[in-house]
């Protein structure tokens, strides 16, 4: 070879190494709570802000059924959907499901169908026949996009398969408190939300390496004072959780939740005592086309919930969510929003991923 062309040669590797690098993903869209029999006008939003990936995060649609030809048919409404369709030509899309879409409400491990329930989900979002998700319990999975020191994990997590009975009695506070629904703490050492195998990929997945972590949930996780479905129905699992993202060391924790009909923005301090050295948000994003029915049955004009987490606002009409990465910045800038029915924004927390790491 001579020496100008093994100069050639030289300069093309960097190119070449650069083709091959994963693109880097900065916009990235999610949501919960879709009624398949209702229209879906939000579609158009999504679309719009130009998502490099859409995640579902639950109650994708409403089966509530041990029928899964029933099932089937409300998930081909879903897919009817015009703005669903447009979705899917625009972007990937990746889902795990909460208590309606898994088959019954609030269900947790003891819904009989769970295993046929399974296979009907990952059949409408086209999980390859040769996916883990297709061989083992459980619709948790994790995938990671960008190339090293700019990448994303989305770790989604199963709060259904597996998950204990729930308990209620939960005492209310005092008037003007914040309302309060109807689950207690279940503090048996042996309720479980994730189950032990699923603990374990948890753990492989949080020694990762990753620059930020995108972890769906279909309940919240950080709030933990409301008594609806949440985490904190299981304050033992959900210190658990808190505790193995601080011992991983897993920087770069982000929640995204669902579930709950409303939307806001929750954030568990660093010195917290279940706190992880770092700044814990949890961006909850409720409902994609059914506002909140908190005040259909009352005259009360507003009400809101007890979360001492909360960061700003409730917001309780449709909504979608987007995390928005500034991978230019020379600490990584994130904003976590919540953007209503037209796409404008109306909660955000802008943050660097300098903040999602323990202070040295």
């Amino acid at each position: 070879m001579t020496r100008i062309s093994l100069l050639v040669a030289v300069l093309l590797v960097p190119s070449i190494a650069s083709a091959a690098d994963p693109p880097v993903v900065s916009r990235i869209a999610f949501g919960s709570c879709a009624k398949q029999e209702k229209p879906q006008l939000i579609w158009d939003a999504v679309v719009d802000t130009k998502p490099q990936h859409f995640v579902f995060l639950g109650d994708n649609i409403y089966a509530d059924t041990e029928d899964m030809e029933v099932m089937k048919a409300k998930y081909g409404l879903l897919a009817k959907q015009p703005g669903y369709i447009k979705l899917k030509a625009t972007c990937p899309i990746h889902a795990t499901w909460d208590d309606h879409d898994y088959g019954g409400n609030d269900a947790g491990a003891e819904y009989p169908k769970k295993k046929e329930s399974q296979q009907v989900f990952l059949d409408f979002f086209e999980v390859p026949k040769d996916d883990p998700r297709r061989s083992r319990e459980g619709v948790y999975s994790s995938q990671m996009f960008g190339p090293p020191g700019k990448r994303v994990q989305l770790i989604l997590l199963d709060a259904r398969y597996f998950r204990s009975p729930l308990k209620t009695g939960f005492k209310p506070g005092e008037p003007g408190e914040g309302r309060r629904g109807k689950y207690a703490p279940n503090t048996d050492k042996d309720a479980t939300v994730l189950g032990e195998a699923q603990w374990k990929w948890l753990e492989t997945q949080l020694k990762v390496p990753a620059e930020l972590r995108l972890i769906g949930s279909g309940v919240q996780v950080v709030p933990d004072e409301h008594g609806s479905e949440m985490w904190g129905n299981f304050p033992l699992e959900r210190k658990r959780l808190f505790k193995l993202i601080k011992d991983t060391g897993a920087n770069g924790v982000v929640f995204l939740t669902g579930d709950r009909h409303l939307a806001e923005i929750s954030k568990l301090q660093a010195d917290h005592k279940d706190g992880v050295g770092y700044p814990l948000y949890d961006v909850c994003s409720s409902s994609l086309n059914t506002p909140s029915g908190n005040f259909t049955k009352t005259k009360v004009r507003f009400s809101n919930e007890i979360n001492s987490y909360r960061v700003g606002l409730t917001y309780f009409d449709i909504n979608f969510g987007t995390v928005l990465i500034d991978w230019e910045a020379a600490d990584p800038v994130v904003r976590l929003q919540v953007r209503e029915e037209s796409g404008d924004v109306v909660l955000q927390q802008r943050l660097t991923l300098g903040q999602l790491k323990p202070k040295p």
